[in-house]
């Protein structure tokens, strides 16, 4: 798995609405909440996704966005995004490259990945890994919190 202090992977995907999502945009303008989470519609996902939802205006304040990463299509993730208003991108990863990049794929690679949120500074150093499979709300509080430490 990427570790604090190492480099993020680039990777560039497309989203539901059919434009390109690359981190590389984000590196030397906004820090970036990158999660990774098993399955659109899932109690725990879909409680993951709204606890980011929710803190989307706390996140922002701390120059940062917040992008949602799973093997499910572009569509499936447009109605999952749709349902639950979710304002932030959510990138399809359905052949499992990024997830391999980030070392969150699960033995196989055909089960969902892992449960994991990296906080990504502008210059596009990992400064948090958070992983807990059953702990959502600690996604979100401890991305904040290192948002936090990252302003100073």
């Amino acid at each position: 798995m990427v570790a604090v202090g190492e480099k993020a992977p680039e990777f560039e995907a497309k989203l539901g609405d059919g434009k390109q999502f690359r981190l590389k945009d984000y590196q030397g303008r906004r820090h970036l909440v990158l999660y990774f989470f098993p399955k659109d519609f899932t109690p725990g996902c879909t409680k993951e996704a709204c606890s980011f939802r929710d803190h989307r205006g706390e996140v922002a304040a701390l120059d940062a966005e917040i992008v949602g990463v799973s093997f499910d299509t572009v569509e499936k993730h447009a109605q999952f995004a749709d349902k639950y208003q979710l304002p932030f991108p959510l990138v399809s990863d359905s052949d499992g490259r990024i997830a391999g990049k980030f070392g969150v794929a699960r033995l196989g690679g055909w089960l969902p990945t892992k449960r994991v949120t990296f906080v990504i500074d502008k210059q596009g150093v990992v400064r948090n890994v958070i992983q807990s499979e059953f702990s959502m709300d600690r996604h979100v509080d401890d991305a904040i919190a290192t948002l936090k430490q990252i302003q100073g």
